[in-house]
């Protein structure tokens, strides 16, 4: 079996809101593959992945405090991950260096960029690692789903909120043209990421000495805006949500998660994990 091993799902989409989700669960085939004794990943692993990455998934150098990798076991193809070469906390605040990486990738690529801040936040992993999966996420009207409510915000300073999204958030619009110069991107991407931090009320529960340890929060990122949510729980129910459902794409594991996620709803299920 090859280093990459994809998760092999099938689409559904469920309508709430004003927003088509795409809702992966597992595939009738991956099911058969665990019921004859191949077993699916693990939630956690237990050992470090990034110390080192896997030679064969490792795609190189991204600057002197980077490198990427490619997920193991990708849901969405071309599933990129941005790890910091030394172990740093999933939980710490990011700096300009990884923002700096960011730029970087997303002018390669047309993405979504994405951070997990810790385990109620939907990490799986404690070394800190950004990720990238281009864009679209799926066909359709829109790229990304969650932005067919993108078109009224209330600006407060450097930051705004969406009104039309229901759950707390801060939501920055990048200026045009703003890649054109990576350095100046870097720095207003982390000034915009400071304003977020403190709207979303982060960095009021970060100790001055210990940075390392931040409030669970979710990140989005894309070359046109940014967007930050704040977490309360990992899991709605038994489902699981990371940044991506914030996106609008979700993950659900069997149909007894899928029923429950149409049951609830997708946009009731984001407010209740989010604080």
């Amino acid at each position: 079996m090859g280093a990459l091993q994809p998760i092999e799902t099938e689409e559904a989409f469920v309508d709430d809101a004003g927003v088509r989700f795409v809702v992966r669960s597992v595939s009738s085939l991956a099911r058969k593959r665990k019921a004859s004794g191949l077993e699916l990943p693990k939630d956690r692993a237990p050992a470090n992945p990034f110390l080192p990455p896997e030679p064969a998934l490792t795609v190189g150098d991204l600057s002197p405090t980077h490198v990427g990798v490619l997920n193991k076991y990708p849901v969405v193809p071309h599933h990129l991950l941005v790890v910091t070469r030394q172990f740093v906390p999933q939980e710490r605040l990011l700096d300009t260096d990884d923002f700096a990486v960011l730029v970087r990738c997303l002018a390669e690529i047309d993405g979504l960029g994405f951070y997990n801040s810790g385990q109620e936040a939907g990490a799986s992993q404690r070394h800190m690692h950004l990720q990238l999966v281009p864009l679209p996420l799926v066909g359709g009207a829109w790229d990304i789903p969650m932005e067919a409510l993108f078109d009224s915000w209330s600006a407060s300073g450097a930051v705004s909120r969406l009104l039309r999204l229901p759950f707390k958030h801060a939501f920055a619009l990048f200026e045009p043209k703003l890649f054109e110069v990576p350095a100046r991107a870097a720095e207003r991407m982390s000034e915009l990421y400071a304003a977020q931090m403190a709207a979303i009320g982060v960095t009021d529960d970060v100790a001055a000495n210990d940075p390392g340890q931040t409030p669970p929060y979710n990140l989005l990122v894309t070359r046109r805006w940014m967007l930050a949510v704040p977490r309360s729980r990992e899991k709605f129910d038994a489902i699981s949500v990371n940044a991506l459902g914030f996106a609008g794409s979700l993950f659900v594991r069997d149909e007894t998660e899928m029923r429950a996620l149409r049951e609830a709803g997708p946009m009731s299920l984001l407010r209740a994990v989010a604080s």
